[in-house]
């Protein structure tokens, strides 16, 4: 016989966990998590930070009003964030610059003795940046954690091992089966699959919006000298690297974006020399190893925004997905817009300046925009 409940959150990571939590006060909810753990996918994999220009000028808003939640709960560690470029990017430097004025952002240009006493060794023909001081790490695990915590103590059920293997849109709501054998009925049934956002919608009969899944990479190196703790976020104004200390240990990224069939996916070694090539014309530190390697998916929208509503065919199957990778530095206004959404409540301090229709899946709707 299957459980009954009002709310079915497909996917365990930070995007279901963090919604989940903030509905459970108010309905009984189910997360159906396919893995042994949630957040063995994206959310593990995060080398997470709290960078307020991060994803672009629509998401700043979600970014900005989570910081609060963030830092009053000892979520966030400040780093500052440097972007840099070679002369001949001056420009690019400028049009960043002028892409966030006045959108709540603190910039500040930087020549080349700015950057310089940011990034030790910093290799000649590096002569401008963008400093963000207000840039931080996010504790990831904790975070995550910390709203999976929230979700059970409201009353929440957790289901490990659970994937979904289709769903049914009945007259009374939706029958869940996942690939055990358990089935589940819901009123409402909600898509924070991550990178499998677009198959679930079109296992339970609704329409794809195009969420794609890319892969990035992350190596941790160890490099001599040791970097600094201090030493700030760097990444390259063109999006080809960016670098971070961790414990004595630099991890490193080519930024890229391969895209991918949502998998278990795997770095690859091409990525991992492009990171290291470009560390090395950045910095005059000597690469000694790379110690480990991992990547993951970050799954956007067409319009790089995440998308979260109800679907304009089904009002009973709601979006809340293409997060990217801002979905953990956004989660706490994410989730809390979302709830609203779901509930039909007004909004609060935390969600009053966001503009939902930004975020909307009927943005995608023929004719629309």
């Amino acid at each position: 016989m299957a459980e009954r409940f009002d709310i079915a959150i497909v996917g365990g990571g930070m995007a279901g966990a963090s919604l989940g939590a903030e509905l459970a006060p108010h309905a009984r909810v189910v997360v159906l998590e396919a893995e042994d753990r949630p957040g063995y996918h994206a959310t593990g994999r995060s080398a997470a930070f709290w960078e307020e220009c991060y994803g672009g000028r629509g998401i700043v808003p979600l970014t900005l009003a989570s910081g609060a939640y963030l830092r009053e709960r000892g979520f966030l560690a400040r780093r500052g964030a440097l972007y840099i470029g070679r002369e001949g990017q001056h420009g690019e430097l400028d049009a960043f610059m002028a892409r966030f004025t006045d959108s709540g952002a603190t910039l500040e240009r930087l020549g080349r003795e700015g950057v310089a006493a940011q990034v030790p060794g910093l290799r000649d023909g590096w002569t401008g940046g963008v400093w963000e001081e207000a840039c931080a790490d996010i504790d990831v695990a904790g975070l995550h954690a910390h709203y999976l915590a929230e979700l059970r103590r409201a009353g929440g059920t957790v289901e490990l091992r659970a994937r979904v293997s289709h769903a049914v849109r009945r007259a009374g709501g939706w029958t869940v089966a996942t690939e055990r054998g358990a089935r589940f009925e819901a009123d409402l049934l909600i898509d924070a699959a991550g990178a499998w956002a677009d198959e679930v919608a079109e296992m339970a009969g609704v329409a794809a919006l195009g969420i794609a899944p890319l892969q990035r990479t992350v190596a941790q190196v160890r490099v001599d000298p040791q970097p600094s703790p201090d030493l700030p976020l760097v990444l390259d104004i063109g999006g080809a690297f960016y670098f971070k200390p961790e414990n004595g240990r630099l991890w490193l990224s080519p930024q890229d974006e391969t895209p991918s069939a949502p998998c278990d996916t795997a770095p690859g070694e091409l990525a991992v020399a492009q990171a290291v090539a470009a560390l090395q014309e950045v910095v005059d530190w000597r690469v000694e190893a790379v110690e480990r390697k991992w990547a993951g998916l970050r799954s956007f929208a067409p319009d790089r925004r995440p998308v979260y509503g109800f679907d304009p065919g089904d009002g009973a199957f709601f979006w809340f997905a293409g997060q990217g990778g801002f979905g953990i530095q956004t989660a706490p206004a994410a989730a809390r817009l979302g709830a609203q959404l779901v509930l039909g409540r007004p909004r609060d301090a935390m969600t009053e300046r966001l503009d939902a229709d930004l975020y909307a899946p009927a943005r995608f709707a023929a004719g629309s925009g």
